[in-house]
């Protein structure tokens, strides 16, 4: 089975990626596009000259490795994707044979998170339209959790997502060893700080972060987008 997993920043996917990472029958692979997606953007991302060396640049080749073996042969890939790291000329056709499953989160907890690591991100850099766009791909063929639900309750929606996707429970996907794992993009470094001093799921979130000006300008316009594929999500 190859899961792609669709995300955008700041939305527990890193924690996703090591709860499945952390099954004896699973591989994983961190954001493939990422380096594909700089090279067509020119956007200037932390460690991003290095991201371009490590990666392939080519989307097709990107393409070619996900569609192919699992890492170690492994019977499962959790793919870790950005949703927003599918711009033109990225293809999306091979999206249709994998078992999708999109992660949702707020976006004022996105923004808030974001914004303190990402200097004024507008909405192409957040995930949700594109997001939309590939759930509108798959015509809903496709499964949605949100990580609040998840962090409020790990093991029921984690139990929950593994039999919407016919996949068998395994209770190793709710703690993992602290530190980095052999997964780790080489971006890493700067974004995996609180992942990497965790064993498991953060507990459930508080309210809804107070946002002003620009940030809350920005989490309002992606608000439809959430409240879109929220109204698909899985409830447990």
């Amino acid at each position: 089975m190859k899961i792609a997993c669709w995300s955008g920043p700041r939305n527990l996917s890193t924690a996703m990626m090591y709860a499945f990472d952390n099954r004896q029958d699973f591989s994983a692979v961190d954001e493939p596009f990422y380096a594909a997606y700089l090279a067509r953007t020119g956007k200037v991302h932390p460690l991003g000259d290095e991201i371009l060396v490590a990666q392939p640049q080519d989307p097709a080749k990107v393409v070619e490795q996900l569609c192919g073996p699992n890492p170690g042969d492994l019977p499962h890939l959790w793919q870790k994707h950005m949703a927003q790291h599918m711009v033109p000329g990225v293809p999306r056709d091979w999206i249709r044979d994998m078992v999708n499953v999109f992660l949702i989160r707020h976006p004022a907890r996105v923004v808030a998170s974001f914004a303190a690591r990402f200097e004024n991100p507008a909405l192409e850099d957040i995930g949700f339209v594109q997001q939309a766009e590939l759930f509108d791909l798959l015509a809903g063929d496709a499964v949605v959790i949100d990580a609040t639900d998840i962090r409020r309750d790990p093991e029921r929606m984690l139990r929950a997502l593994c039999a919407a996707i016919g996949l068998d429970w395994d209770p190793a996907v709710l703690n993992w060893k602290a530190g980095a794992r052999a997964v780790d993009g080489i971006w890493a470094p700067h974004w995996y700080d609180a992942v990497h001093r965790s064993t498991g799921f953060a507990g459930a979130e508080g309210d809804l972060p107070v946002l002003e000006g620009a940030a809350a300008e920005l989490a309002q316009a992606a608000l439809p987008y959430y409240e879109r594929l929220h109204a698909a999500r899985l409830t447990g």
